[in-house]
């Protein structure tokens, strides 16, 4: 049974994330339409944030489906201009009369009907009462409280209401699910693009070809890595290579020192492979805290799909792949790990391990849940 979607989520077309994975399958059955973000947090004087505040105010309210970078004729974008994380009563009152205006009109043009709302951002709880919906769905896929930059408290208030309104609640994790009502909550650990990643691809261009073995990352290059447990290892392996994919938003001009580092900046997805495939090891190097408690990253199941060895500090998520990915806790035995990584062929059974664990089987998985709605 095909369902209309109406989904809040982050800016359509931002790296992947596990609401635009599902919804990229979700909405090749569904007519969909996406709510570009409306934020977790207030604006600050910085150049990311004028400069994305200037692509909102300048951006179509909404785009149709014959545009480039759209995944199907199912689909539409909103770009609202809003009050991002409104905190106070008026605030959150305007926010949701602006909303609600610019998404009403794509609704119709899209023809929808009476759609399930699917917030993967809590501050557009809000807006749940203007709009006509079968059924409301909260897919958490982080633990906002403990996220970098996010409004807690505002968060926190919109996520309560969430929870209460809330027909199901999509939980990433076991961790996450143990903060909502279990008699509406569902776990739903994070896909991969299997074929992506598991099909042979050549080299990237831009990756270091000198000989030495490489130990690379990619994702956000933010606090949560264990910067003083990288900077031990790389000191004492000088006939290492070691990469960094993505964007920084920490100080890293200390590893930037080092003759055997080198950063890439971000790469588009589907360019991964080219790289990830050709590391000697991929790296999982994260400090011990509440987000990463929670967490349940999608890198992790990429890595495995490309069947090298991964190497990971020590955090729940990794749990179920033990027989296939080392963990450590110090310099000492981050160095040990990468040395015994040498030389390792591509390994199939940790392939095998999440073959079945498709966005594609987990997309069908919530549509199953769906249609009991």
């Amino acid at each position: 049974m095909t369902r209309d979607l109406l989904v809040f989520g982050e800016d359509w077309g931002a790296l992947p994330s596990s609401t635009q994975h599902l919804i990229l399958h979700l909405s090749s059955a569904n007519k969909t339409v996406w709510v570009n973000s409306i934020g977790l947090r207030r604006p600050r004087v910085s150049l990311h944030d004028i400069k994305r505040i200037w692509h909102k105010i300048n951006s179509d309210t909404h785009s149709i489906s014959h545009q480039s970078g759209l995944p199907n004729d199912n689909f539409h974008i909103v770009n609202p201009k809003t009050i991002p994380a409104p905190h106070y009563k008026l605030e959150r009152k305007i926010a949701r009369e602006l909303i609600t205006a610019q998404v009403k009109p794509v609704i119709k043009k899209a023809k929808l009907h009476a759609p399930i709302l699917w917030m993967s951002l809590p501050t557009a709880i809000d807006v749940a009462d203007n709009i006509e919906h079968s059924a409301l769905i909260y897919y958490c896929g982080d633990d906002f409280s403990s996220l970098a930059g996010v409004d807690y408290k505002s968060v926190r208030q919109h996520e309560k209401k969430l929870v209460e309104k809330a027909d199901l609640i999509i939980a990433a994790s076991e961790t996450l699910a143990a903060h909502f009502p279990a008699e509406k909550t569902k776990i739903l650990p994070h896909g991969v693009d299997y074929p992506l990643f598991s099909t042979p691809t050549e080299r990237a261009k831009d990756l270091v070809d000198d000989g030495r073995p490489i130990a690379g990352f990619y994702g956000s290059i933010s606090k949560w890595l264990d910067l003083a447990l990288l900077t031990q290892a790389i000191a004492r392996l000088p006939h290492w290579h070691f990469v960094f994919i993505g964007a920084a938003v920490i100080d890293i001009t200390e590893l930037e020192g080092f003759d055997n580092v080198t950063f890439l900046g971000p790469k588009p997805h589907h360019l991964l492979p080219s790289y990830v495939q050709h590391w000697t090891a991929c790296l999982l190097p994260f400090i011990k805290n509440q987000q990463i408690e929670h967490c349940n990253p999608l890198k992790l199941r990429e890595y495995l799909a490309s069947g090298r060895p991964v190497i990971s500090t020590d955090f729940p998520a990794i749990s179920p792949y033990l027989e296939f990915v080392t963990a450590v806790k110090t310099a000492e035995e981050l160095v040990l790990a990468l040395t015994n990584s040498i030389p390792k062929d591509i390994n199939p059974h940790q392939q095998l391990a999440v073959s079945d664990q498709t966005w594609s089987s987990q997309a069908d998985q919530v549509s199953k849940w769906i249609d009991l709605l």
